[in-house]
């Protein structure tokens, strides 16, 4: 169950994209912009995804007109509200359970990691300055409609540099992501080799590089 105190939620603010990328871009914005934290994200099974955050009104306004703007350039078609000392009955939804989708296989509300003990509840949040990465690493996104075409992708940009990967994100719609990390040089390197992968096998949603990402955005990675 989440354990998340109502009270210290205070203002909350909701991004809501097409494409999970420039979710996170907007994430790891938001995070360095103001004095936020994440609540949870939300996979809305139709191409998109949402982020909520929380902290004082003045901290979430500023980060959420930070995310919007990043998000309109990368074209996620962002959708955001910020609600005001969220009434209790509501956030019996907007602060959502756990909840796994067989169709698509995977979680479809995320908790940030360190938010959940043992038992897999999740404690009540607490800020960290510094991201839980190195400094010199780096996340590179590679996001596509098509298995054949991420998968092709992935595979060129791991050839192409020494980086890890961590996961995969599915969104509805054939939506895929592919979450990579390493030193900034590398991902750089293997997500431009990936985005030209993509090419002739699918259509290519996304694809960036966050170097030094915030915690905000390593807690919501896909495993």
């Amino acid at each position: 169950m989440n354990k998340t105190d109502p009270d210290s939620l205070g203002s909350i603010g909701m991004l809501e994209t097409t494409g999970f990328t420039p979710a996170m871009v907007a994430l790891d914005m938001m995070s360095k912009t103001a004095e936020i934290q994440v609540l949870q994200a939300e996979v809305n099974d139709f191409l998109g995804i949402c982020i909520k955050i929380f902290g004082d009104t003045a901290s979430v306004e500023v980060a959420l007109a930070a995310g919007v703007e990043i998000a309109e350039r990368m074209e996620g078609k962002p959708v955001i509200k910020q609600l005001f000392r969220p009434d209790s009955e509501a956030l019996k939804v907007i602060n959502g359970e756990p909840e796994f989708n067989p169709l698509i296989q995977q979680d479809v509300v995320h908790l940030p990691k360190n938010d959940q003990n043992s038992d897999g509840e999740s404690e009540p949040i607490e800020k960290t300055e510094e991201s839980t990465m190195a400094n010199n690493q780096a996340l590179g996104f590679i996001e596509t409609q098509g298995f054949t075409a991420v998968f092709n992708a992935i595979d060129t940009a791991c050839k192409a540099a020494n980086v890890e990967v961590i996961g995969k994100e599915k969104l509805g719609g054939g939506y895929i992501t592919v979450v990579l990390s390493g030193d900034v040089a590398a991902v750089s390197a293997a997500v431009e080799a990936g985005e030209q992968a993509v090419q002739s096998l699918g259509t290519l949603i996304a694809s960036h590089v966050i170097p030094r990402p915030t915690d905000a955005v390593v807690k919501l990675l896909p495993q």
